[in-house]
């Protein structure tokens, strides 16, 4: 579970309510049911308009990887290649194929199959690079999805207010309600800018973290295939990939087998 994320959220929603709450305020005078639908609901509304449904999937399922994690394990996929290197240089590349059925991974059981095919190594980079380039294009465009609806939600929230202030004027006859009512239309900005700043940028900014880091991951993937099928030596194919290995622990592995 990816904790920065959980903490992200309570810390900037917290702080807010606890300045609230220090300014002599009510967090209950925040809860405006009417204004949280405008605000949900129109934002929702212009980002089903804005982008198809693939785009909008795309968002929503990598809200996944935001809490939970992508699962990018660069070290145990190392450790993976290194062993089926060291096997088909024993053995050769032929003698991988039941390995290669028990590979949890699809981008990496789809090149290692077609490595075991014999296909031509630049054909098989072009391949695996062009799966690659739509996958970044898919997290691109479901970091975009969070980043529009942060910028649709402030407007929103003024369109909200607005409708409260126009029911506020409608209401001038009685001047004891003026004030609450005024308070009550401010409320759907306050719900606007929270939610675009403290939510939707944020999660648009940690998709795009989240997911480079199985970007990387896959192109380690690629040159771990062509590494294998090029018969390159089981140490030096570590040496190599632990390069991508952005966590480190790869990394101590191979400067301990080096040493």
């Amino acid at each position: 579970m990816d904790i920065t994320s959980l903490i992200g959220i309570l810390a900037g929603v917290g702080f807010v309510l606890l300045g609230q709450i220090l300014e002599g305020g009510s967090v209950m005078a925040l809860v405006q049911p009417t204004a949280a639908m405008i605000v949900m609901g129109g934002t929702a509304g212009a980002v089903i308009l804005a982008f198809p449904q693939k785009d909008i999937m795309a968002g929503l399922k990598c809200m996944k990887g935001v809490f939970l994690g992508t699962g990018a394990d660069f070290a145990g996929t190392i450790d993976l290649i290194v062993n089926l290197a060291l096997k088909a240089r024993k053995e050769g590349i032929l003698a991988l194929q039941s390995d290669i059925k028990d590979i949890s991974d699809e981008f990496l059981k789809k090149g290692m199959e077609l490595m075991s095919d014999g296909t031509d190594p630049h054909l098989l980079r072009e391949i695996l690079e062009t799966e690659l380039t739509f996958l970044e294009e898919e997290i691109t465009q479901a970091a975009k999805f969070w980043e529009s609806a942060g910028g649709f939600t402030p407007t929103v929230g003024i369109l909200g207010a607005v409708l409260g202030l126009i029911h506020v004027m409608e209401n001038l006859s009685d001047p004891s309600k003026l004030g609450s009512g005024i308070a009550v239309a401010f409320v759907a900005t306050v719900y606007g800018v929270g939610a675009a700043n403290l939510i939707c940028i944020p999660l648009g900014s940690k998709i795009k973290c989240n997911y480079r880091q199985l970007v990387i991951l896959r192109e380690m993937m690629i040159e771990g295939i062509l590494a294998i099928q090029a018969g390159e030596s089981p140490n030096f194919i570590r040496q190599k990939l632990s390069v991508f290995d952005t966590t480190g622990k790869s990394k101590q592995a191979a400067a301990g087998e080096g040493g």
